[in-house]
């Protein structure tokens, strides 16, 4: 009878290890799809990871729960704060865009799956990997649509300090969303230009030539154009 009990509670653990191994893979196929930082394989170490922290944590309480007060979810939470330095390492800082961010929250979402899948909380694993996949794969074209509402305008002007504000100042004050901004630098012997591309939603009954004639009118302001 004991040797029953003890198979059926391996056989429980290996079902909840290779749950997060199948659930943090399906996640991370769908990074690995897209060519992202962190794919297939860091997104199944993540979650077994997880999943072995809670195992882990089981156990330890019902070893110590008659002679120590001990609190089973401490390790889990150690797992949500402390996946954050992965998450970092998949952000990529290039001027003011900021790229990676998808994929960092896609890590902390199935180090949390593995953290259900390690306490045997099956239903809500698979149910969060069902929304998580979908997020990322059928959500995407949303995004695009969004995105395609976005027009690119180009500055170029010398470089001086606060250009960049005064230049923010003018979308701002005609109620234009600003999504992206991308900034490169050319220097040419003392001469610093630099090209600025707002990526920005133009409500409607804004004239784009009045918002032209503003951004001409900043100091040190060479080159407005769409492209």
């Amino acid at each position: 009878m004991m040797e029953m009990m003890d198979m059926m509670y391996y056989l429980d653990i290996g079902l909840r290890l290779v749950a997060s191994v199948l659930l943090g893979g399906i996640i991370g196929y769908e990074r690995e799809n897209t060519r992202r930082p962190a794919g297939f394989r860091t997104h199944i170490l993540v979650c077994v990871g997880a999943a072995l922290v809670m195992v882990t944590s089981e156990f330890i309480f019902d070893i110590y729960k008659n002679s120590a007060n001990l609190d089973p979810s401490r390790l889990g939470a150690q797992v949500i704060s402390g996946i954050g330095f992965l998450g970092a390492g998949t952000i990529i800082r290039n001027g003011f865009n900021v790229k990676g961010l998808t994929t960092a929250a896609s890590l902390w979402a199935v180090a949390c799956v593995g953290i259900a899948a390690g306490i045997g909380f099956y239903e809500g694993a698979v149910f969060a990997s069902i929304l998580i996949f979908i997020t990322l794969r059928g959500l995407k074209a949303i995004e695009r649509k969004v995105s395609s509402k976005y027009r690119t305008i180009h500055v170029v002007a010398d470089e001086r300090r606060g250009l960049l504000g005064d230049l923010s100042n003018i979308f701002e004050g005609n109620c234009i969303s600003v999504r992206k901004i991308d900034y490169s630098e050319k220097k040419d012997e003392n001469l610093s230009t630099v090209t600025i591309k707002f990526h920005v939603k133009i409500p409607s009954g804004c004239i784009f030539n009045d918002i032209t004639e503003s951004l001409y009118g900043i100091e040190s302001v060479k080159k407005v154009y769409e492209k």
